[in-house]
């Protein structure tokens, strides 16, 4: 095999071993995908600012996310359907996450569930929380997050309805996975990925199945899910979650200043610049062209996390130097489980953990947690407001 040096050489393999429908669940974004290449193009045209001759002995990347310390500013981001792109997927990245210090996030939409995580790991984790019409249900879902020792609850706000995503549609996305004439050939040729679905422990979204048990469900649970989102979620409800939930409340999919005030005022113990992969909302902007006045806007109030388009030590330094305290990876842990399961997250973690300790040298970094703009030749592109 050859040498894996990056997240784009686990992004290669996992193309080959993971059937097309789930690699481009993963892979694409929403509409044209403006807003997802965005997010990596305005990443990378940021520029360091090197420095020479300051002594690189000593440095840390250990700090702290939502007051947990944590061996590196990362986690896991919650992500849906995670354990159809390997068998148990959320329990493999959770173990990693737990082996390399840093915290992982499941999703209201995995195939594993909240006991599955909690089970297998020793270390806290995270759950993340979409709210259906059916109230009633989200208050049980957070009772066993609440029962499992989650300290801390992620509330994704970006998504009262999900945005058209091509390849799901024309793939005929559904879970469970089901064999098609046009799948049927490329399952097939999957041996790995299919055996491994087979026997993992769930095949269907664990979180919801409870709730559906006994209930007339015609459609497939993708298009289920997206008729039962509740598309009134609104500012006044975050009072009722609070309520709900005693620990780190967190508002993820912020990406306008206005919006981030309001979280503040609304009680949120944290947010997370999102704008969800560019899966949701095209045309909307990079999320690094928006963190830094976001981040100054209330950064001393809040602590301000940022996801979209991390592949590398590097895009992690950035946000940490335009305000972000943390940075959450999606793509990068996925594709690393697609390609090699436990071991491929692993390897992402360990890419993006080198990556981010050169980088730390050559800006003359010691402490990640104070890190500033200085380390940064050119600032992010930013949209002016009117």
């Amino acid at each position: 095999m050859t040498a894996i040096t990056n997240i784009e050489d686990l992004r290669r393999l996992a193309m080959r071993r993971v059937p097309k429908v789930m690699f481009e669940y993963v892979d694409s974004g929403s509409y044209d995908e403006i807003t997802m290449r965005a997010n990596r193009s305005e990443l990378q045209a940021i520029r360091f600012r090197q420095k020479v001759l300051v002594d690189a002995t000593g440095r840390s990347m250990a700090t702290e996310m939502l007051g947990e310390k944590v061996a590196m500013p990362v986690a896991i981001a919650p992500t849906g359907l995670t354990g159809l792109v390997h068998g148990d997927g959320e329990i493999l990245a959770a173990k990693a996450a737990q082996a390399a210090g840093i915290r992982f996030c499941l999703s209201t939409m995995s195939i594993c569930t909240i006991e599955d995580i909690a089970e297998a790991t020793t270390q806290p984790f995270w759950f993340q929380l979409y709210v259906f019409k059916d109230r009633g249900f989200s208050e049980t879902v957070i009772a066993r997050a609440q029962a499992a020792k989650c300290t801390a609850l992620f509330v994704t706000i970006d998504l009262p309805l999900r945005g058209q995503r091509h390849a799901d549609i024309k793939n005929g996305l559904t879970v469970p996975p089901s064999l098609t004439l046009r799948n049927a050939f490329d399952i097939a040729t999957k041996p790995a990925w299919m055996l491994g679905v087979l026997f993992g422990k769930r095949r269907t979204f664990g979180n919801i199945d409870a709730y559906l048990k006994g209930k007339s469900v015609s459609e497939s649970r993708v298009n289920w899910s997206q008729q039962h989102f509740d598309q009134t979620l609104s500012w006044r409800d975050i009072d009722w979650l609070r309520k709900l939930w005693p620990g780190k409340l967190v508002l993820k999919g912020i990406l306008d200043a206005d919006d981030a005030r309001t979280a503040v005022s609304a009680g949120a113990d944290a947010i997370v610049v999102s704008n969800h992969g560019g899966r949701q909302l095209d045309g909307a902007p990079a999320t690094i062209s928006v963190l830094p006045e976001i981040a100054s806007a209330v950064g001393d109030r809040i602590e301000v996390l940022f996801d979209g388009g991390i592949r590398s030590g590097q895009d992690v330094i950035k946000a940490l130097a335009l305000g972000a305290r943390g940075c959450l990876i999606g793509r990068a842990f996925l594709y690393g489980l697609g390609a090699m399961g436990l071991a491929g997250v692993t390897k992402a973690l360990d890419i993006i953990r080198n990556e981010l300790d050169i980088s730390m040298i050559l800006t003359g970094t010691k402490d990640l947690s104070k890190v500033g703009r200085d380390v940064l030749y050119e600032a992010a592109p930013t949209y002016p407001r009117n």
